[in-house]
């Protein structure tokens, strides 16, 4: 696998962390449990004071300081599908090395309110990163994955077609948030952001053993 150009060789200490929250465009889709990752970037940007009303092509971005660290703050303005292109873009606008850039995605296989830091890994299967690792040809990153669950359990599927299960998955992604579900999934979004904070300040292995 090729080495991004994008990427210094050695970690510039001095580079900015980007967090970028992935999530389709549109008002219409701003609370969808598909957005979350861009709900949490959201959810940081308040508590920092910032707005992300600067346009990097396909990215909003907000710079803050964070942890007294120089961060970018970023939601994708592409679909879910596309993410990559706003990684890139910023990764090339900042020079920051590969281990500065941390995602935030939904998870199925997670239970809602439920998160996971992995220092890199592979996709999963998510749509979103998976174009990620496609665009900056590694995946050598942070990534949060936040639980939103699915609409039904293990047991129950095999009673279902694949064209079903299927179907069913794309409705419950693009979906709001019930009301029950809410304060799961704010509790989340907050705790999230304190990940990302933990994280910046004592490093991804101290934040996998707090938040995991």
């Amino acid at each position: 696998m090729n080495q991004p150009a994008n990427t210094p060789a050695e970690p510039d200490s001095t580079a900015p962390y980007i967090v970028l929250g992935l999530g389709n465009p549109g008002e219409e889709r701003a609370r969808n449990r598909h957005n979350i990752g861009a709900q949490c970037v959201n959810v940081l940007a308040k508590r920092l004071g910032v707005k992300l009303d600067e346009t990097w092509g396909p990215a909003r971005i907000a710079k803050a300081t964070l942890s007294d660290k120089p961060v970018v703050l970023a939601r994708s303005r592409t679909y879910m599908n596309h993410s990559g292109e706003a990684a890139a873009v910023l990764l090339r606008r900042t020079d920051a090395p590969l281990s500065h850039l941390i995602v935030l995605h939904d998870e199925l296989d997670l239970p809602l309110g439920r998160l996971r830091l992995r220092p890199r890994g592979s996709t999963a299967g998510h749509n979103g990163a998976r174009s990620l690792v496609q665009h900056i040809n590694s995946q050598d990153f942070p990534r949060i994955r936040l639980g939103i669950g699915r609409p039904y359990e293990h047991t129950d599927r095999p009673d279902l077609s694949r064209e079903q299960i299927e179907e069913d998955v794309i409705r419950w992604v693009l979906a709001n948030f019930t009301p029950e579900e809410e304060r799961a999934a704010q509790e989340l979004r907050e705790r999230a952001a304190d990940c990302v904070a933990c994280l910046l300040t004592e490093g991804v292995a101290a934040a996998m053993n707090k938040f995991n």
